[in-house]
């Protein structure tokens, strides 16, 4: 029988809404996915064996209530990153951290300003949430210009490196941003920091310097927890009230038993994620070089992904040329960036199979 949308009940606001589309999730066998940024190793094995002795040795548990906190999570991120526990905020995935803050600090008068080009969910929230969004464009190399973000706003919100181009914002810039804004939040999203080349890339250094600096990140990239949904924010212990009001005020339980005891595994195993993060850097350094032999133009990642342009820039015939040998990339028919592939970078194997796909087209 065929299901005919009835929206009679629905809100305004769910009428209206314009839902972020994630990247493709495909079920084929024998696909090569290279478009949706996942890390292509496995979490440590301590995540498993934590969630292992949960099920087995604490099963009984799972009838209760997680700790509605994660203290033990908060304070080992604490311990990592040589911060107090007060300027630690963790939930359900960087998105519903993006989601709270987008409430907890921008429902405000003034405008929230944010690339032209970045991550797709930014003008979701706004929309959701009902706020101004100004989209600063970026430069002709798509990089970000900090003058031009010089206007009254109720806040900054900066991918870094950004997405899906990759390039990284400098520590200086980022100063300044905050700087300049004293009275606006300046949130910097750095889902894929732990990829640069540069040990000390993170904003994080900044949050003692600057009390209205917030820094995002996630489990899902670098520590390869994508299916268990882990987020952070880090900053001034008055912003993380402010981000823990509002998550008591939703969702006061955000994290389950098993992503708690998961994640808690993935950070006290520093060695396997500087391991696997130094693996994907050397992947995405080769992987733009051969890119660059196929007449490629590549722009200056510091992500686990590439955003290149084909020498003839037709973007789109190629995705689907790949897709049609069972390689999926990610193409964004948009505005500035429709000659462009975002490619993941995958392991070793699907990276190359992703190159003998492109030869076949080139010599075909």
């Amino acid at each position: 029988m065929e299901f005919k949308l009835d929206t009679r009940l629905w809100s305004t606001k769910a009428r209206n809404l314009n839902p972020y589309v994630p990247g493709e999730q495909p079920k084929h066998d024998n696909l090569c996915k290279l478009n949706t940024n996942e890390n292509p190793f496995p979490p440590s094995p301590k995540v498993a064996e934590a969630i292992a002795e949960v099920l087995s040795n604490q099963a009984d548990q799972l009838r209760l209530y997680p700790a509605p906190e994660s203290d033990d999570l908060k304070q080992a991120l604490a311990e990592a990153y040589k911060l107090e526990v007060n300027q630690v905020f963790v939930g359900n995935g960087s998105d519903e951290v993006l989601a709270l803050v987008f409430a907890s600090f921008f429902l405000k008068e003034r405008p929230l300003l944010s690339p032209d080009i970045s991550y797709s969910f930014y003008p979701v929230y706004a929309d959701t949430f009902g706020i101004e969004l100004v989209k600063i464009p970026l430069t002709e190399d798509f990089s970000i210009e900090t003058n031009d973000y010089r206007q009254p706003c109720s806040g900054i919100i900066i991918a870094n490196p950004n997405a899906p181009t990759g390039i990284l914002l400098s520590l200086e810039a980022i100063d300044k941003l905050a700087t300049e804004h004293p009275n606006a939040v300046v949130v910097i999203d750095e889902a894929y920091i732990d990829f640069a080349d540069q040990p000390e890339a993170s904003a994080i250094s900044l949050i003692d310097k600057h009390d209205n600096l917030l820094v995002t990140q996630t489990f899902s990239k670098s520590r390869s927890l994508a299916g268990l949904r882990v987020g952070m924010a880090f900053g001034n212990p008055s912003l993380i009230e402010a981000l823990t009001r509002m998550k008591n005020s939703f969702n006061s339980y955000p994290l389950d038993r098993l992503a708690q005891a998961g994640g808690l595994a993935s950070v006290k195993d520093e060695a396997y994620f500087e391991e696997t993060c130094r693996k994907v850097i050397e992947l995405r350094q080769q992987l733009t070089s051969d890119l660059s032999d196929l007449g490629f133009s590549v722009l200056p990642s510091q992500a686990n992904f590439v955003f290149a342009r084909p020498e003839q820039g037709n973007a789109g015939e190629i995705a689907q040329t790949l897709r049609e040998q069972g390689v999926i990339v990610r193409y964004f028919n948009q505005p500035r960036v429709s000659e462009y592939l975002r490619i993941t970078v995958g392991t070793a194997e699907q990276n190359q199979r992703l190159i003998e796909a492109l030869k076949q087209r080139v010599s075909a």
